[in-house]
């Protein structure tokens, strides 16, 4: 048994959405004991002191829209797809490690190749390879020629009976939740971001079914009137929402539908270039920023839970950043007229994914019992979440697998 004593920093207590200083937080292997005002956190006998210096401690970051076997259109896309099944799982095993030193230390996958993100998780879970905490969908299930169809990553049905099948195929091998594609989107060359792509029988199919196995159903969507007809037969989450409307982020917010809004994904004209995607997709992406954004503050305005998700690897370096702090930034500057603060922004990052889930019991928040999941940064992110580019530490489950001090003396 180890105890650990966190003090000399402030903490975000993301439950509250407030910054504590002077805090102090006790870990005892891989769990937190206690946690808030040093005066009021027992220091155990033989506790090891870690000096945090004065920075800032929040719980792990989630990120819930990610893809660990991520192949767009073009050059860097056709490499990962050329990949046999060893190559891959070298590369997300790669990708996995580089996201966890970034601080995400919970994803979400929501549509990956061949099966490899079983195997990932598993190998993560074993303490075989380092990585975050993962919650995956699988294959997501789309129609024939629908979005991300032709790749691994996708799994084609058509009709109501094929929706229950790709849905209980992907449970079966251990899918904690289900994606459907059900409009088209940026990625797809023959199709456009408000094309329907499922049937309202298909998609009654595949929630209905997923929530007999306990499983939440989330969706890759843009269109307003796309997105009505699958809250209306029960989605629990819509990815991307690039052509909401007032009336329709009301709906979502009186079903309790999420939002992942992915807002990086119309603004990463650079990332784009590095993988030589097509002028199309360009032009498609930067092209919807606006009404992206708009979108994005509807949501807000209604009161729709939003949930932080890159799309783009969390880990990317990106902007200064990683993905995953760009987005917050985005979410951040472009609900603040929608009165999206930094430490409500913080606790999309945190404790709300960790809700939606059912894990909040584990992460989200530096609370007795959780994980050990923790990120430290220099400035302080509950003034402008741009502070978590200072970030400089990472903890999952009680151990330290990323510290720049060490690193600076190496």
């Amino acid at each position: 048994m180890t105890d650990l004593l966190l003090h000399g920093c402030s903490l975000f207590d993301s439950a509250a959405g407030v910054l504590v200083p002077d805090a102090a937080v006790h870990v005892r292997d891989d769990r937190v004991v206690a946690a808030g005002p040093a005066v009021d956190v027992a220091v155990p006998d033989g506790a090891v002191r870690v000096d945090l210096d004065g920075g800032y401690l929040l719980p792990g970051l989630l990120n819930l829209h990610t893809h660990l076997s991520l192949s767009l259109p073009g050059a860097a896309g056709a490499r990962v797809e050329a990949m046999g099944p060893h190559e891959l799982a070298l590369y997300m095993a790669s990708g996995a490690r580089r996201t966890l030193h970034a601080g995400v230390t919970t994803v979400r996958c929501v549509a990956e190749k061949s099966g490899a993100d079983f195997a990932l998780r598993a190998a993560i879970e074993a303490g075989e390879v380092p990585g975050p905490r993962m919650f995956t969908a699988g294959r997501a299930l789309c129609c024939t020629g629908g979005h991300g169809a032709g790749s691994p990553d996708t799994l084609e049905c058509d009709g109501a009976d094929a929706f229950r099948r790709g849905v209980r195929s992907q449970v079966a091998l251990g899918a904690d939740l289900v994606k459907l594609m059900i409009s088209g989107g940026i990625a797809g060359e023959h199709e456009a971001i408000s094309t329907p792509q499922l049937t309202d029988d298909e998609m009654a199919a595949a929630i209905s079914t997923a929530h007999d196995w306990g499983r939440k159903v989330t969706a890759h969507a843009g269109p307003a009137e796309v997105i009505a007809r699958a809250v209306e037969r029960g989605l629990d989450c819509v990815e991307h929402g690039y052509q909401l409307t007032p009336e329709v982020a009301a709906q979502m917010a009186a079903a309790g539908t999420a939002l992942v809004p992915t807002l990086v994904v119309t603004r990463c004209g650079a990332f784009f270039d590095e993988l030589g995607v097509p002028a199309w997709m360009q032009a498609r992406s930067l092209g919807a920023a606006d009404r992206h954004a708009a979108s994005y503050r509807m949501a807000l305005e209604a009161g729709v839970e939003v949930l932080l998700g890159s799309d783009m690897p969390p880990f990317w370096d990106f902007e200064g950043t990683s993905a995953t702090v760009r987005e917050l930034e985005h979410m951040a500057e472009l609900g603040a007229p929608a009165g999206m603060t930094p430490a409500r922004a913080l606790q999309a990052a945190t404790l709300a994914p960790a809700r939606w889930l059912g894990a909040d019991d584990r992460v989200g928040v530096v609370a007795p019992g959780r994980f050990a999941d923790l990120v430290l940064c220099d400035e302080d992110p509950t003034a402008d979440v741009g502070g978590l580019r200072t970030l400089r530490w990472v903890m999952k489950g009680g151990r330290v697998v990323r510290d720049d001090r060490v690193e600076a003396l190496r």
